[in-house]
């Protein structure tokens, strides 16, 4: 399966719908990608969602440049602090909802 590491997609479905997270892994069994936001859902217990539940904002053609998600992609910890000011900055930069979707 592709590593989606460091993604930024919209949730589409569940409670947590139109809710904002960054992929920090996936589960290949079954096949389930693991979001957290850094405060509804935390880094240490991530949501398992299936990939067709969620749109994506930026993935890797369209990078979101930012210190944690580039520790992320690079396989080391980041704390739920760090993730919500990428999320924050990523907002804050004009990422409206639903504007992006690449597939």
């Amino acid at each position: 399966m592709y590593d989606y590491t460091g993604w930024i997609v919209r949730a589409t479905a569940g409670r947590d719908r139109n809710g904002v997270f960054c992929v920090t892994g996936i589960d290949l069994d079954p096949p389930r990608l693991l979001l957290a936001d850094g405060k509804r859902r935390r880094v240490a217990h991530p949501k398992r969602k299936k990939p067709g539940h969620v749109s994506v904002l930026r993935d890797a053609e369209h990078p979101f440049d930012h210190p944690a998600i580039r520790k992320l992609k690079q396989g080391e910890p980041v704390s739920d602090r760090e993730l919500r000011r990428a999320l924050a900055a990523f907002k804050k930069e004009g990422n409206t909802l639903g504007e992006r979707r690449y597939d």
